[in-house]
């Protein structure tokens, strides 16, 4: 089985009664894996705990220090959208520790690609703050990970309906890791503007496209069927990183954008296709989505192109 699906119970802890973020987005998605019949064709991940210092790759050390103390004092919000339990900062870890086992199975030639269903999401994370429901970058420390094992050139995608600013000034002064985003805009966090290109060496390594309220399938094909395969010709990564949001779909409650489900699978197929033509491994992290049952197919088809690739 080429295609890799890194999940655990462990995910489901990290909640809060009423909030959008909830344990029943990754319910949704098992659910809809096992009555579709792709379960079975996908192996089958347990995620690893990733270490303190490893989170520290992108995080402020006395951050994850305060994180771990405010989740053992029994959790509360960390910003007015973001909570934590007590079982957040183990959750937290784990959900890094998904991706980097997914990139260390990926390195090892074990799997060619994987989903990571893991929670909570990390694209707002900044270095030393949680932010719009994320504790820690995920997909950020994924691309630190990999360049401290020696990947020389990391491209990250990212097209949650929400700009990743906290990837974003990750990487803004960075020319190892490239950072393509398709957002709303203006919206939520507010950054994401075409004018953030990046700064100092890392000046053209950001590309930000955003899109306005109600853009639909159409609206988002030329970027991904044209210009995101240039991009990444241009760049030629060594490994790709997709921060997977599904919040992008017309039928989330939190955003205004209007893309399908089969617009989804468009999005996912063309990313797919350029890794393939430019023979480079992918693996994609969950980030937002929050109509379960729009969540739970975008995955689906997300995963139904991952094995046909």
């Amino acid at each position: 089985m080429k295609t890799g699906f890194v999940y655990d119970d462990i995910y489901l802890k990290h909640d809060y009664p009423d909030h959008p973020e909830r344990k029943e987005r990754l319910i949704s998605i098992v659910n809809h894996l096992e009555s579709s019949g792709l379960m079975k064709e996908i192996l089958p991940v347990a995620p690893r705990r990733a270490k303190a210092e490893e989170v520290a790759l992108n995080h402020d050390p006395n951050y994850v220090q305060e994180v771990h103390d405010f989740c053992k004092a029994g959790g509360g919000f960390l910003d007015p959208d973001t909570y934590a339990n007590e079982h957040s900062y183990d959750v937290a870890l784990t959900a890094v520790g998904g991706v980097l086992e997914g990139i260390d199975l990926i390195l090892k030639g074990s799997i060619e690609t994987a989903f990571c269903a893991v929670r909570p999401p990390g694209h707002h994370a900044e270095y030393a703050k949680a932010m719009g429901f994320c504790l820690f970058n995920n997909v950020a420390v994924g691309a630190r990970y990999l360049r401290k094992k020696g990947v020389d050139k990391v491209f990250i995608i990212d097209f949650d309906a929400h700009h990743g600013n906290g990837t974003q000034r990750s990487f803004y002064q960075d020319d190892s890791v490239f950072y393509f985003s398709t957002h709303e805009y203006p919206f939520y966090p507010g950054t994401g503007s075409a004018q953030e290109k990046g700064a100092g060496k890392g000046e053209g390594y950001t590309l930000n496209v955003p899109m306005q309220a109600g853009a639909g399938d159409e609206d988002y094909r030329p970027v991904y069927e044209k210009l995101l395969p240039k991009v990444m010709e241009d760049f030629s990564p060594d490994f790709v990183l997709v921060s997977a949001g599904y919040d992008l779909h017309s039928d989330d409650p939190l955003t205004y954008l209007d893309v399908s489900t089969e617009g989804v699978r468009m999005i996912v197929k063309s990313i797919l296709k350029t890794c393939r033509k430019l023979g480079v491994p992918s693996l994609f992290a969950l980030e937002g989505g929050y109509n379960l049952k729009a969540l739970g197919e975008s995955v689906g088809v997300t995963v139904e192109e991952m094995l046909s690739a």
